[in-house]
């Protein structure tokens, strides 16, 4: 009952699919809630159930304080999630500061417990072993709301944040909070005994800033391929964007020995 509960708190999940090939695991981006990625739920078909990563500090869990670091993050989701990583395959997908989450997770399943995802689907982010991710993790943390939602617009193109102040102030709060949990995350290619095994796809908008992504290749034995869709930092959330990422990662999924 106590898992039950603490899959609740961690997991949204819209459409239940127990005989679903593979699950996906979708991490949002700072700021962002679950609501975008859960309806995909309804998007694929039943090869494919989708898990939605609710971190603590938003939606049902405001209350909650920020995870302090991205290994009590990790802790977390391998700890609720290890018996469902265990039962069938799993893919992952995060975007933006998602992917960065996604990747300790994954980390951390191979180092740990020998589980790999059968696909990493990456989005609109640095290649964890980057220079610029590095630089990323150096750029301090403005003090004020107004600076955080400001540095997310220039990050995010033309994001429209909602007018209601204490929404906003919520918004500004939990990027601020992952951006710290962010900071703790580090990584040496160095301290990786082995490279993953699986595919590697890396989607960007357009017209989003440019991407060090090109380190993904050192990081996998697997194929990496690389999609520009129209749109800046938020390109996942046009329909015509969402319904291309539907197909192409469950043909991946279909397509990868399960």
């Amino acid at each position: 009952f106590f898992f039950f509960l603490e899959m609740e708190k961690l997991v949204a999940c819209v459409q239940k699919k127990p005989n679903a090939l593979c699950r996906l695991i979708c991490f949002p981006w700072a700021g962002g809630g679950t609501s975008e990625f859960a309806e995909w739920g309804r998007l694929f078909n039943d090869s494919v159930e989708v898990f939605c990563i609710r971190p603590p500090g938003r939606e049902t869990r405001v209350e909650e304080p920020f995870a302090k670091d991205m290994a009590s993050l990790v802790n977390e989701v391998t700890s609720v999630l290890l018996k469902e990583f265990k039962e069938k395959p799993f893919a992952f997908f995060g975007h933006s500061l998602g992917t960065y989450t996604s990747f300790a997770v994954a980390l951390h399943l191979k180092e740990k417990y020998g589980l790999e995802p059968v696909h990493l689907f990456m989005s609109a982010a640095h290649a964890p072993n980057s220079a610029a991710c590095l630089v990323l993790k150096n750029v301090p943390v403005p003090d004020s709301n107004s600076d955080v939602l400001t540095c997310m617009r220039m990050l995010g193109g033309n994001y429209e944040l909602p007018s209601n102040e204490n929404i906003r102030r919520n918004i500004a709060l939990a990027i601020r909070g992952e951006i710290n949990v962010f900071k703790t995350f580090s990584f040496e290619k160095a301290d990786m005994s082995t490279p993953f095994s699986c595919d590697v796809t890396f989607f960007y908008g357009s017209d989003d800033k440019i991407y060090d992504a090109q380190g993904w290749k050192e990081l996998t034995n697997g194929d990496v391929s690389f999609y520009k869709l129209p749109g800046d930092h938020f390109y996942l959330l046009k329909p015509s964007n969402e319904s291309f990422l539907i197909k192409h990662i469950t043909m991946c999924i279909e397509n990868a020995e399960l």
